[in-house]
């Protein structure tokens, strides 16, 4: 499969024309904020964006309506969030979120720093398109099911699986060898490519990069599969502390609560499910936190109705979206119509995340008609965008009422 459309993926230095105006995505290898970083984003979606800090499905953040893009950049860099001009729409870095601290193999957010620094001082990997994704797993599995294109997966304290195409390609490398060899596999695939966006869509594209790296698979293939295990509330960390694990409503986050939780001085990871992990936390202290911040809106509740629903950027932010569909969302959790999950199977999105069966099409209803349990993803229109992985019931927008199916 080749592109007709060159890769648009927008950045800082290259912002993104959205119907409400500029976007600017700011990439975080690994997901990890530190807290002044935090501070200096809350700084400019209050005084140069829309208010507000959107949460991405790779670990990064959004801001919207932003007019000063030389301001913005300025900043980012300032606060070491923008360390190169030429690679920063390539660090789509995410790990597992928990890792070093709370479970699994091996902590791989030790990779994060050399894997975004060889690509960032590889000046041909800048030709990546910026909807390559690198994932880190500590073994638990919560990452490799995200289907990215280039990443290694624990399978031991000191070895890991390497994922191609969000799939296990039977070779197993060494810690030590883990990011030269991800790194190797970036340039197999620009060998390769011909202006695909993605690994998965170059014809033999696997077996190829392996060919290439002259690595010999083995017989044995782990099966990753879409995490719902999102890591929310009181988290007790193997060195005895804690980590909080918050929800943002439809993944916008006021800059006021960025604020309050840049203030904790705590590192913060930046999830790939719309939320954050607040770490290193005393017992005290975590208490605190979830005193202030619950009522102002974090949600740290596993079996909150907000967990369940995701949405599209809707009008205004989209020029495509047939109506207000986070708006239409949000009322319908607070007015009682998420309802709790059953057993029932729900659609299932395939790796490029359009909906597959099993999950039948009823008719039409009204935005305060729609009632529907389990996982669920409005849309504003029929590409679904931002829609995750799994089972997932659509809500979809149409030119009269909503689509549930």
């Amino acid at each position: 499969m080749t592109r007709t459309n060159p890769d648009s993926c927008p950045g800082v230095l290259r912002l993104h024309q959205a119907a409400d105006g500029p976007l600017a995505r700011i990439r975080l290898p690994g997901g990890r904020l530190e807290p002044g970083q935090l501070q200096v984003l809350a700084e400019a979606a209050a005084e140069l964006g829309d208010g507000n800090i959107e949460l991405t499905s790779r670990g990064n953040v959004q801001l919207r309506q932003v007019p000063d893009a030389a301001a913005l950049s300025e900043r980012l860099a300032g606060a070491g969030l923008l360390p190169s001009d030429t690679h920063e729409r390539v660090r789509n870095i995410v790990a597992s979120p928990l890792s070093g601290r709370i479970g699994g193999w091996a902590d791989v957010h030790a990779l994060v720093p050399p894997l975004d620094t060889g690509l960032r001082t590889a000046p041909r990997l800048a030709e990546l398109p910026g909807r390559v994704l690198f994932t880190l797993d500590d073994g638990r599995g919560d990452i490799s099911g995200l289907g990215g294109d280039i990443g290694v997966h624990a399978t031991g304290a000191a070895e890991f699986a390497l994922v191609l195409a969000g799939g296990d390609s039977g070779i197993r490398v060494s810690a030590a060898d883990a990011v030269q060899v991800m790194l190797a596999a970036a340039h197999a695939f620009l060998d390769l490519g011909s202006g695909q966006w993605r690994l998965r869509e170059v014809d033999d594209g696997v077996p190829r990069v392996i060919d290439v790296l002259g690595l010999s698979p083995g017989p044995e293939r782990l099966e990753f599969g879409a995490a719902h295990d999102i890591p929310i509330g009181w988290l007790e960390q193997d060195n005895g502390l804690v980590s909080l694990g918050a929800a943002v409503r439809l993944g916008s986050m006021p800059a006021r609560i960025a604020e309050f939780i840049a203030a904790i001085e705590r590192p913060i990871f930046i999830t790939p499910w719309r939320s954050l992990v607040i770490t290193d936390l005393e017992e005290w202290p975590a208490e605190q936190v979830v005193r202030v911040l619950a009522p102002m809106g974090l949600i740290f509740d596993a079996n909150s109705p907000w967990l369940q629903v995701s949405a599209c950027a809707g009008r205004p932010g989209c020029a495509k979206a047939l109506t207000d569909v986070r708006a239409d969302a949000a009322a319908a959790v607070e007015s009682g119509r998420v309802l709790p999950p059953t057993d029932q199977p729900a659609a299932e999105s395939n790796t490029s995340g359009r909906a597959t069966g099993p999950g039948p099409t009823i008719e039409l209803r009204t935005a305060d008609e729609v009632a529907v349990a389990d996982r669920q993803h409005w849309s504003g229109c029929e590409r679904r965008c931002g829609r995750p992985r799994g089972q997932v019931t659509d809500i979809v927008a149409t030119e009269n009422g909503y689509r549930i199916g």
